[in-house]
Parts: C-alpha cells; structure tokens; sequence
C-alpha cells in the first residue's frame, strides 16, 4: 500500500515548491490544492484501511535504502542545527543535537542489523492520529493562507517571508505523518528531531529578539528529549538487537530490564515533546509566533507527538515506577497549569495554559495505563485538537479584525463580530460545558481513578477540573455579554475566505464529535482498545451517552432563541438599575454628582495573588526533583 508513502512524502515534496513560488496569491491556490490533496490522502488511507478489516497493517520489512537516505538527512539536520546554534552563540544548545545524532549514526553504522517486525505500522491509533494530522493540520494551513495576508498587513515592521513559513508547515505535517506511521525506532527518532527543528524555526519566525529567545528554548527541551529518546532506542538496541516500538512495548510488559529502562527514558521524551512540567515553558514561549504556528504547534501535531507515545507506552506503565512518574507528572500538571490561566486576560494565552493543562489529563491517562484511562485520554485527544485549534484560529482572526487578542476587548463579541463569537462560543462550550466531550472524558478520568484508588489523581482532576471551569466561564460571559458595548457590528470582511472555511469546518467537525460520541465509542475507541490491552470495558454505557447527546442538543435550546430575540429586540431591551440615573441605555448612567459615568464590566484575574511566573518556577522545581529521582534510578538499573 503506497498511500502512507505518499502521506510522508507528498507534504515535504510540496515544502521546496511552496518557497520556490514568489507570488503570494498562486503559492495559496497552491495551498489549498496540497491541503486538499493530503486531506483526500488521509481519507482515502482510512477507507482502504477499514475495507482491509480494520485490523493491524505490517509494511516494508526491508528499507535499506531509506535507513540509509534518513541517516544522511539527520546527519543534514544535525549540521544546520549547529550552524544555527553558532550563529546565535547557543554553543551548548548544538550539544544536544550533535551527540544523539552521532550516537545513532554510530550504531547503525557499526553494530549489527537490528531486528524489526516492519517499518510502517498502521493500526486504531495510527490513524486516527493520521486523521488529526490530516484533517486538523491540513485545514490549519488553509487557514494560514488568509491570515498570514492578514498578519502581514497589520505588522509592517515583520519582513514578509510567507514562503518560508510555509514551506516550514508543510515539511511539519510531512514529518507528523512519518512519527505516526512509523515501527521502527530509529525513524520515529529522525521525525522526532525533524519536528523539533521546525517548531524551533516556527516560532522564531519574526526573528525579533524575545521570538529567537523562545524559539531556542523550545529547541533545546526537545532536543533534551531527544537525547533520552536516542540513549533508550540505543540501549534497547544493543540489549536486544530490536528496534521495533511494539517489541519494545511487548518486552517491557513482560519485564525485561533493558525494554523496562527504554521505556522510562522514551516516556521522558515524550514528557518533553507535551510541554509537562518542567518543560512547559516552551509551548507558552510559542505564543510570539504567528497564529497558524500557535494552533499547529498546540492542538494538531507537535504536542500530539508525546501524548501519541505516551499512549503507545501505556500498556508497559500500568503499576510501574515510571507509569507512577507519569502520572504524577501529568496530574500536577493539570492542576498547576489551570490555576495559572486564571490569572492570564491574553486570549492565546490563556488558550496555552489550557493546552498545557488538558494534555497533562491527557498524560496522567495514560501512565495509569488502564483501558478506561486510555479511553478517557483518547476522547480528550479528540476533541482537544479540533476545539483548541478552532480556537486558536479563532482568536486569530479576532485579533486581525480589533486589533486586540485580551479578553477584556472580546466583550460582546457575540453581537459585533457574530461569526466568530458563535464559533468561540462553540470552542468553549466543547472544552468545558456540560455534556460536551471533553467534559464527558474528564468526568470518565475521575471515575477511572477513583475505581483505581488513585486518590492522588482524584484529587489533581477534582480541583484542576474547578479551575477549568473558572476561567473558561468568565471568557465566555465576555463573549455573549452586552453591558457596556452599543452592539454594532464590525467589519468582517477582514477575515479571509480560507480563514472562514477552515471555521466552520472547524466548528461543524467539533458538533459531530459530539454528537457521534456514542459511535465513536463503540465502533472505533473500544476495538483501539482491545488491540492495546486485549480487552476494554464499557467506562460509560452505551445509553448514557446517547443521553448525554440528546442533552447536548438541549443546550442550545433556550440560548439559540434567546439569543436570536435579542439581535431582533435590541433597541427595545430593558434598562438595568446602576445606581444611578440611566442615561437612556445601558452603556451609562449619572451619579449623585450628576456626572455620567460609562458602565464596564470586567472579570477579575486574581493576578495579584497568582503570580505564573514565581508559580511556574516553583512547580517547575517540583516536577524537576521527581524526574531526577526516576532518572537516578534508570541510571542505577544501568548500572547494575
């Protein structure tokens, strides 16, 4: 079967076309082409792949060549790596790139041919980290072709490089595909350091001076876990002569010391590559690139990576010393990171506390290494990347047609921009209100923990779940409030074509997950699960769903009317009482002084007690002790 080929190669073909092409307008018909094609592709893999029974696809056992080809493009990869680090006097982030590239190339170069079932792996999960690849990311650059015209109009003083960005977006997507599909271990290390590369090179688009700061720091935390991720491939290698993920995940459930190792160093990795605590100062300095980077980096593919992994390992962690890390890890993650998004008014980031947030659920799902866990976990996953990238984007082009990404200047949002206040509305409603999916997931995690006894967990979900709340509430009362704005709407005719359809895609995609829930459930979360674990159980009843989606559909009942009376009633609304005498609507009002005061409302952020800087440093501290216990006893394991 060609077509995962072509899903890997296709992307990073089209990459040197898209900065070969000089005009702007043919690059984006361009655009839409490619994300069509590779949408279609995507498609098409998963249809072949159902017709084929569904079940567990072996290809291309023997690739010398292409073991060969990826050597000397990591080697590449690893020189401009360098050159890079030279270039801006990072001698020691280039450390970390040259030592675990020269450790593989050694290995492969000198040690004997290692054993692999195959090289391309397509299963449950595959895919449907294929989908969000393909699906997600796809419509993302769609979205990119409007607002980076946008972007550029707005930010004069940014040199205009589109067809550097978006060679980078399509070389992304190529390498996703690549780590997804992948067996073998040594390709899931290049793609790995190939997705690192370009989140680095993404976020230090603008090449302004806090842009190349974070963008460095991104690249050395990735490639930090590179480092583990080669020093695990390498050991388990030269133990076993295997460089097969399933092998590695089969040898470790059955306690082999060296597969148990690797999978401790492999699960550090992949801790690194989802932004926990203590790297998740990486995603928040991601915030400085540009909108399409942000959505791509956070909801589709660079953060997936780890939780993909992570899922991949779960079966291996369950009641182990590094499943207990992991889920240590994830839990206060969680909880940390909701706490500090309250204080936050910055739409993206907020957007980034939150993505931070929900994949530290995501990662304490799967350490538990539990079927239910894994079922909650893959849910969240779901509907995580089609919400948080709706959002993203969304906040995106709000901030091209106000000038203004804080909260605060979103108020009303619903009646002056009514398209993009329905699809925020939309977004938010999915990552917290009742009985949307991701709440439907969380509330499956905290059942799951506490059938486990996990009181810890229980504990990090309760009140990171209450936090949540928090602030996702007082974001959409901005939205849908009217107090102190006339109600007039703007122009929206600054939100391109492709920025509009990637919405709406966006927004129809996260109403079907919902309502599909019960389907999904049945024909394609639980038979994932039986492959992982040989079994699954039912964490919530087929009924129970069906009902929960009927109670979705309710929702909307009251505040859709509701909200369509208003837009027709809304110069005959009443006056609400501000202490004072009205001035004729409810944007003013005069004191006892008998001067007219403007009425605002506004949230409050707490931001003097919560402090996410000092909070961060300190949580930072915490989780940094833990992973160095567990590493000293990876390292004793070694050793003995």
């Amino acid at each position: 079967m060609a077509i995962p080929v072509f899903l890997i190669l296709f992307p990073l073909l089209c990459a040197p076309v898209m900065y070969l092409i000089t005009n702007n307008r043919l690059r984006a018909y361009v655009t839409y082409g490619a994300a069509a094609v590779i949408m279609a592709a995507t498609i098409a893999l998963t249809v072949f792949w159902v017709r084929n029974g569904a079940v567990p696809v072996q290809l291309y056992k023997e690739t010398a060549l292409a073991d060969h080809i990826i050597l000397i493009a990591e080697i590449l990869l690893m020189v401009l790596v360098t050159a890079l680090c030279f270039r801006h006097k990072k001698y020691w982030i280039s450390l970390l790139s040259i030592v675990p590239t020269l450790m593989i190339a050694r290995q492969e170069l000198t040690g004997t041919k290692p054993m692999t079932l195959c090289h391309i792996y397509i299963d449950h999960l595959a895919v449907l980290m294929c989908l969000i690849i393909g699906i997600v990311g796809s419509l993302i650059v769609i979205y990119a072709a409007g607002y980076m015209y946008g972007y550029h109009r707005h930010r004069k003083d940014i040199r205009d490089n589109r067809r550097y960005f978006f060679m980078l977006l399509f070389i992304f997507l190529g390498a996703m595909f690549g780590f997804v599909l992948s067996e073998s271990l040594l390709w899931i290390d290049f793609f790995w350091e190939v997705t690192s590369v370009c989140s680095f090179l993404l976020i230090g688009y603008t090449k302004e001076p806090e842009a190349i700061n974070n963008s460095f720091r991104a690249l050395w935390m990735n490639l930090l876990g590179g480092v583990a991720l080669a020093a695990g491939i390498i050991y388990f290698e030269t133990s076993v002569n295997c460089v097969s993920l399933h092998k590695l995940i089969e040898y470790a459930q059955l306690g082999v010391l060296p597969a148990v190792i690797a999978v401790a160093l492999v699960a550090f990795a992949a801790l690194t590559k989802a932004a926990q605590l203590p790297f998740s100062t990486w995603l928040m300095g991601a915030m400085v690139a540009p909108t399409p980077s942000s959505a791509l980096l956070h909801s589709a593919t660079m953060v997936k990576a780890g939780i993909y992994i992570l899922f991949r390992l779960a079966p291996a962690m369950g009641n182990t010393a590094t499943g207990n890390v992991v889920v240590f890890i994830g839990g206060f993650t969680f909880f940390a990171a909701s706490i500090m998004a309250i204080s936050q008014s910055d739409g993206k980031k907020v957007l980034a506390f939150s993505t931070i947030s929900n994949l530290g659920l995501m990662t304490a799902c799967a350490g538990v290494g539990a079927h239910e866990t894994v079922w909650a976990g893959i849910f969240l996953m779901m509907f995580h990347s089609v919400s948080k990238s709706l959002l993203f984007q969304d906040v995106g082009a709000t901030e091209n047609a106000t000038g203004s990404r804080d909260i605060e200047d979103m108020h009303g949002l619903l009646y002056r921009l009514p398209m993009l206040g329905f699809y925020m509305f939309i977004g938010i409603a999915a990552m917290f209100l009742a009985p949307f999916g991701m709440l439907i997931s969380k509330w499956s995690a905290l059942k799951a923990a506490v059938d486990r006894s996990n009181i810890l967990l229980v504990l990090f979900i309760t009140y990171g779940s209450a936090t949540t709340s928090f602030y996702w509430t007082k974001w959409m009362g901005k939205i849908i409030s009217r107090s102190h704005e006339t109600g007039e709407r703007m122009d929206e005719t600054v939100t391109g074509k492709s920025e509009k359809l990637s919405l709406t895609l966006h927004a129809g995609m996260m109403i079907a997950l919902c309502v599909l829930m019960p389907w999904l459930s049945t024909h394609f979360v639980d038979p994932l699960l039986v492959e992982m674990f040989g079994k699954f159980a039912n964490v919530l009843p087929g009924t129970i769903l069906v009902m929960m989606v009927l109670i979705m559909c309710l929702v909307f009942a009251i505040p859709v009317p509701a909200y369509l009376y208003a837009k027709k009633q809304q110069t005959n609304y009443k006056l609400n009482y501000m202490s004072g005498i009205n001035t004729g609507n409810n944007n003013a009002f005069v004191d006892s002084f008998g001067e007219e005061k403007k009425l605002w409302l506004s949230n409050y952020y707490f931001d003097r007690l919560i402090r996410p800087d000092k909070m961060m440093a300190y949580c930072q501290l915490i989780t940094a002790a833990v992973l160095i216990v567990m590493l000293s006893f990876i390292l004793g394991g070694v050793l003995a």
